[in-house]
């Protein structure tokens, strides 16, 4: 029988609202046939996602659920209350297992969605001549954020805008009406804004009632409103992706990988990408005596900095497949899903274990939360849920301290 499959939304009171995230439910059962599919949510909807993952556990002959966070940024929910809600779940069946996947994230064929709804919305303007104001729902976690800008500098590059202006309809800024003026005072009088919302919700109402009063207090502009998202094959396919992903990992107990050490002291390693991942692998590299080779056209300063020591060889380009050659270990942590998997199709023909950031399921080796007791280095591979990884290193490292001490 395969596993059933527990879709977490967040979940709307409006009927639109509910009425489109049940369509994709149904849109993603007509593309796993065989599947038991539910859709779940972290709030204002029934059933919750404990509920869901309990009722979907009872009826699994393998006692065994695959759950898929319906969200595009990795913010509290991800991190957090979905994790807990499917532990709650699990907890009231005896011997159940679960596996999530990664959440939506800037998967190609959501952006084509979004450029689509885009288009549709500019109708005969041409997109040379039109700012797009990306609104994004904003949150406390600033991974989460900065993730939306550079979603936002996606969209940028390929749908060849006059700009691309990021924003949040609440908890950060620039808020929607500050992206407005931003647009407006660059002389522009073509403005689309683009929500990255999966369905109708209040935040589309609220959306819509600031871009309506914004425009009438600017009446020498048109501001016009794309739609979501939505019910759409696009949507629909990167979730039964995340589901396959989630089913592969078979639920045993555990993380499903087999935990060593690598010597890789005078080896060379491909660090493919120099954002925040990268910057935050580096100096773990270098203390074990890796030579290290960063593959990225821009690069942060902690990169720049190692480069201009000599510590790191940067070259400033593009990765391709040959920069693999020779690697012992490489880290595809790039902004590019595609130049990632690239790297691990590559990797893996070479018989070289490869990290992917974006996709860790997809990978070939996982990077744990680890940290240094004396003499003693503590690791832990999880569920891909970096809060709790870090919480359980945490608590190892004390533990073992206290025990040094005793």
């Amino acid at each position: 029988m395969n596993t059933p499959l527990v879709i977490a939304a967040h979940g709307t009171r409006l009927p639109e609202g509910q009425a489109a995230c049940r369509a994709l439910v149904a849109r993603v059962a007509s593309m796993l046939p065989g599947v038991e599919v539910v859709g779940a949510y972290v709030e204002l909807d029934s059933p919750t996602i404990a509920d869901a993952v309990a009722g979907a556990l009872g009826g699994s002959a393998e006692g065994r659920v695959a759950v898929v966070p319906l969200m595009l940024g990795a913010g509290g929910h991800v991190l957090e209350d979905i994790p807990d809600a499917v532990a709650e779940g699990v907890a009231e069946v005896p011997g159940g297992r679960a596996t999530r996947s990664r959440h939506l994230g800037p998967d190609p064929r959501l952006r084509s969605a979004v450029r689509q709804r885009i288009a549709a919305a500019s109708g005969e303007w041409a997109a040379a001549e039109t700012i797009v104001v990306f609104l994004g729902r904003g949150c406390s976690v600033a991974d989460a954020n900065a993730d939306h800008v550079r979603l936002g500098r996606m969209l940028f590059e390929e749908g060849g805008y006059r700009e691309v202006l990021p924003a949040f309809i609440q908890v950060t800024r620039p808020s929607l009406i500050g992206a407005l003026d931003a647009a407006y005072a660059t002389g522009t009088r073509r403005i689309v804004v683009s929500p990255n919302f999966l369905f109708p919700g209040r935040l589309q109402v609220w959306m819509e009632r600031e871009v309506t009063a914004w425009a009438a207090a600017h009446p020498d502009v048109e501001a016009r409103v794309a739609d979501v998202i939505g019910d759409c094959d696009e949507l629909a396919g990167v979730v039964v992706d995340r589901y396959r992903e989630a089913d592969a990992l078979g639920g045993g107990p555990g993380a499903p990988v087999y935990l060593a050490g690598l010597d890789l002291a005078g080896r060379r390693v491909l660090v493919a990408g120099a954002g925040r991942v990268a910057s935050r692998r580096l100096p773990v590299l270098l203390g074990v005596g890796a030579e290290v080779h960063v593959v990225a056209p821009e690069a942060s300063e902690l990169v720049k900095e190692l480069a201009g020591q000599g510590r790191i060889v940067w070259s400033r380009r593009r990765v391709t497949a040959e920069d693999a050659a020779d690697a012992w270990y490489v880290l595809a942590v790039t902004d590019d899903p595609d130049a990632n998997a690239l790297l691990v199709e590559v990797a893996t023909q070479r018989h070289t274990f490869c990290v992917r950031a974006d996709a860790a399921a997809s990978g070939t080796a996982r990077t744990p939360a680890s940290a240094s007791v004396g003499d003693l280095t503590v690791a832990v591979i999880g569920d891909r849920t970096p809060r709790r990884s870090a919480k359980a290193r945490d608590t190892a490292v004390q533990a073992i301290a206290e025990l040094g001490q005793s």
